[in-house]
């Protein structure tokens, strides 16, 4: 497939590492050349220097046969424009913008093609706000994804001493919970994969990724770790676009305060939300901290643009007594080094960002993407369609199915019903199927899988 990625930042540079690995023609345009240079040293990649609304540079970039147009640059304006001249003087059959500004995603029809023709929005604020919302719901979650618009979720937790399963065999899961069906997916052991089997005894400490119906989600959890008590208790450092929407989201159902610096910001919060305190100050003063008794807080969220000040202001809000922190980091090489210490979890905005996009690119009819541990994993949802003679999965058992290495079935959503899958459990035409690869470089495979005969969907 031939992309061109509009703009080199963390989001476009973060997507052309993972696809250029998969066989894909790519090719980025930013203004940085230095950036330009970096990405073109460490990967497979044309680069191009220039303005990417400009149709002189998407030429250059190869537009006239190009498949896909993806504009993450961070002018909401540029990436527009760049799909207008796109569709209108290279006819690209797929382009993908990245608008931030709620402005301009609330008005209903600007984005077809009598428009401006973007056939993808991705919203990386709402993306993130999203994910921020399921960890909240689900306390002592590390990752929680939704497969087929909720009914299943692959959620992923650190399994604790005192856990009832820890110690013991994976097939004693069902002797536990005999009337919920769940499957584990995979383990993560000292940051090395393991496939589970059923003799496969999980230890404390172990990264443990499962998947079940949404409503028995909270009792497997409760296998893997004690569960903690809900959150009632929320701070949230940083009054941005993120910090607000989640404000807005959870504020029904939680004490929600909001520590934002701009005083300008702050009227703007106060007037806009309905029951969250917001307060004007820093999320580093311990003065501030102490005074709004961070000490019975149950979850501080930092969420401002700065990964220094989200980095410094976590650690002090849990060495004052914050049951748990949640940190955003734009710099994906901070994500792993405080992840699992201080900080509780680290939230990459790209991680989070990048499954949205990688959905509209990967080929066969795939509903959605989640990229996991840090792009290390990938969780994906895909249509069965044909008939026993024309695909590779209908019709058979999934122990039948040659699946890639590393590559394991989670579970089957037929219509209503999740199947958790297991050996004899058939695929039929229609069924969402939801698969975890422990190592992308076999996405090609799984890809072909799920294609009706020698033609792409």
């Amino acid at each position: 497939m031939k992309i061109i990625i509009l703009g080199a930042g963390q989001v476009g540079g973060t997507l052309a590492e993972h696809l250029a690995g998969e066989a894909n023609d790519i090719t980025v345009v930013d203004t940085d050349a230095e950036r330009l240079r970096e990405l073109g040293d460490r990967l497979d990649i044309r680069t191009v220097l220039g303005r990417g609304s400009f149709p002189t540079v998407l030429r250059q970039a190869g537009a006239d046969d190009a498949d896909m147009l993806v504009a993450v640059t961070n002018s909401d304006e540029i990436n527009m424009l760049a799909c207008q001249v796109a569709y209108t003087l290279f006819h690209t059959p797929t382009k993908i913008a990245r608008v931030r500004e709620s402005a301009y995603l609330t008005r209903s029809g600007l984005f077809d093609n009598d428009a401006i023709p973007v056939d993808v929005l991705i919203s990386p604020e709402q993306v993130v706000t999203n994910y921020i919302k399921r960890l909240i719901e689900y306390p002592g979650a590390l990752q929680v994804i939704d497969f087929a618009e909720g009914k299943a979720q692959l959620v992923a937790v650190r399994a604790y001493y005192g856990g009832p399963l820890v110690g013991q065999q994976l097939r004693q899961l069902r002797e536990h919970m005999p009337n919920v069906d769940t499957r584990v997916a995979a383990i993560y052991r000292r940051d090395r994969p393991i496939i589970p089997q059923g003799d496969t005894v999980i230890e404390a400490d172990d990264e443990v990724f499962f998947i079940a119906a949404k409503a028995n989600i909270r009792a497997v959890m409760s296998e893997m770790r004690r569960l903690e008590d809900g959150n009632k208790r929320i701070v949230i450092a940083g009054g941005g676009n993120i910090g607000e929407r989640l404000a807005e989201a959870i504020e029904s159902r939680y004490q929600v305060k909001i520590i934002e610096r701009n005083p300008v910001r702050c009227r703007h919060l106060s007037d806009s939300l309905e029951s969250t305190i917001v307060l004007q100050g820093s999320a580093s003063d311990r003065d501030l901290l102490l005074e709004e008794s961070i000490g019975d807080t149950d979850i501080f969220l930092a969420l401002t643009n700065d990964d220094e000040a989200n980095i410094m202001s976590s650690l002090l809000a849990k060495r004052l007594g914050a049951r748990k922190v949640l940190t955003l980091i734009n710099n994906p090489a901070y994500v792993d080094l405080v992840q699992g210490g201080e900080i509780d979890i680290a939230i990459s905005p790209q991680q989070a960002t990048i499954g949205t996009l990688l959905t509209h690119v990967r080929r066969g009819d795939i509903v959605s993407v989640h990229s996991l541990r840090r792009g290390a994993a990938e969780a994906i949802e895909a249509i069965a369609h044909g008939d026993a003679k024309s695909s590779k999965v209908i019709g058979r058992a999934i122990a039948d199915i040659k699946l890639p290495p590393g590559t394991t079935i989670g579970a089957i959503i037929r219509d209503e019903e999740v199947l958790i899958a297991h050996g004899t459990t058939q695929i039929a035409a229609g069924d969402h199927v939801i698969l975890f690869l422990v190592d992308k470089k076999y996405i090609r495979d799984v890809e072909r899988l799920f294609q009706v005969g020698l033609s792409f969907f």
